[in-house]
């Protein structure tokens, strides 16, 4: 059983940057790949970034490519989600989630592989 709490949601500008971390409670941190996702008001969740258990790996959404970077420090049990020159278009709940399974492009992007899921923060971005 994995417990992810997001945290470092806020209000700013754009142009501006946020930092998102999620910390993990629970056992083998270091044996799932991890996903962030947002999701906006009326929307579909969204997928945004992955990075592989060992940390090889990382994928991202198109409309982030260039502006996030997702990282983890497995000693921390954490998974970060570095955003700059945020975009209005942005604005969203933002989550993290834990995948078991293989790595895999056919599966990264969707919700549906991922056993464990955060509550969320909220990301906004002003114009």
């Amino acid at each position: 059983q994995v417990q992810l709490a997001e945290s470092g949601g806020g209000l700013v500008q754009a142009g501006g940057s946020l930092r998102l971390a999620c910390a993990a409670s629970g056992r083998f941190f270091s044996r799932y790949n991890m996903g962030w996702f947002r999701q906006a008001p009326g929307k579909e969740r969204e997928f945004v970034a992955v990075i592989s258990r060992n940390g090889v790996a990382t994928n991202y959404a198109d409309s982030v490519q260039g502006r996030f970077t997702i990282s983890r420090d497995d000693a921390k049990n954490t998974v970060y989600l570095q955003m700059n020159t945020l975009k209005p278009e942005d604005t969203a709940v933002y989550l993290c989630a834990a995948d078991g399974g293989p790595y895999s492009s056919l599966s990264y992007s969707r919700p549906q592989p991922y056993d464990y899921w955060g509550q969320g923060t909220q990301v906004t971005v002003s114009s």
